[in-house]
């Protein structure tokens, strides 16, 4: 017997079909030129099943943004849960996480995170519209930090919150960077934003 689909679970999947969709435009073309069309178009929908879920391209943005996020907070919680504490081996198996990300579309989404970012600096109305939702990203980030640390019986040498936003705003160019200049800056950066943490 075909299992009966809820509405929400309809929901769930359009939503889910159309960020993935938004993810392969927004790469392809980036954000500005990226249009809700080209988007519903390639999800298969039309630009009303956009509007049903975001209310603007920049809040669909910043749901792209989410998932991505959520693939590095899935990721490094895989190392971090299986690890009683931080040394050379724990942070080369990071560092080796971080370089595959950045190779899976990371590039792509680190240099859409600062065309974001310069055409939030543009557009104060927008930056505006959109800081709560910004601020979330920031605090789920420094949770996660402060979870992990008090796990590992580690303090942070500056604010949780803090090392969240220099891990948000210098991921990008680590990952640009690497790939640019063909120089591994993921080790580096690692024993940078170690010397912030203080170990058992």
């Amino acid at each position: 017997m075909a299992e009966r689909w809820t509405r929400e679970r309809r929901l769930e999947r359009t939503r889910g079909l159309l960020l993935e969709a938004a993810e392969e435009v927004f790469a392809e073309k980036g954000f500005a030129a990226a249009t809700l069309d080209d988007i519903a178009h390639t999800a298969g929908y039309t630009k009303g099943a956009i509007y049903k879920h975001f209310a603007t391209k920049e809040e669909l943005f910043l749901g792209v943004n989410d998932r991505y996020m959520q693939r590095y907070f899935d990721t490094f919680t895989e190392v971090l849960a299986a690890a009683s504490k931080v040394g050379a081996e724990e942070l080369d198996r990071v560092g080796e996480l971080w370089r595959r990300l950045g190779a899976d579309r990371g590039t792509e989404h680190a240099a859409l995170g600062m065309e974001f970012t310069l055409y939030l600096l543009r557009n104060p109305e927008v930056r505006e519209r959109v800081a709560a939702r910004r601020e979330e990203t920031v605090e789920a980030l420094g949770q996660f930090i402060i979870d992990n640390l008090d796990r590992l019986g580690a303090t942070s040498l500056i604010p949780p919150m803090t090392m969240a936003r220099v891990l948000i705003h210098t991921t990008p160019s680590v990952v640009l960077g690497t790939e640019l200049d063909s120089v591994d800056l993921y080790g580096p950066i690692l024993e940078m934003y170690m010397s912030a943490i203080k170990l058992p």
